[in-house]
């Protein structure tokens, strides 16, 4: 007893837009990158670097910083916080939770912004 195969339809990303309506002509514009589908994809692109480098800039003087403190002031450098020398308790235990808080909020604020995107779309 042979299966009947199902009739097998092409699905073209243009047919699915006309389906759709008027409502998600900005979902078309993205699609078929015209100028203003170009424009809010750049839009979004530049919020997500934005985001990346101040995120790095948080990362580069919250760590970077530090060596320029311990020059700068040598006696902070010899501290010894619960028995321990301050640039290795900051360095090598206090950095892993910064970049963790850091990573989190960089994640966090980059959903954000592709939730913005996704309702500004959505929306016209």
């Amino acid at each position: 007893m042979a299966i009947e195969q199902p009739e097998r339809v092409r699905v073209v990303l243009g047919d699915a837009a006309r389906v759709r309506g008027v409502g998600d002509l900005t979902t078309v514009e993205i699609a078929e990158q015209t100028r203003i589908g170009e424009a809010l994809v750049r839009g979004l692109i530049r919020a997500q670097l934005s985001l990346a480098l101040r995120c790095a800039g948080v990362v580069a003087v919250g760590l970077g910083g530090l060596p320029l403190l311990f020059a700068v002031a040598p006696a902070v450098a010899r501290s010894r916080p619960f028995g321990v020398v301050l640039p290795w308790l900051l360095l090598g235990v206090a950095a892993y939770p910064f970049l963790f808080l850091v990573g989190w909020a960089y994640v966090h604020l980059a959903q954000r912004n592709e939730r913005d995107f996704t309702d500004l779309v959505e929306r016209h």
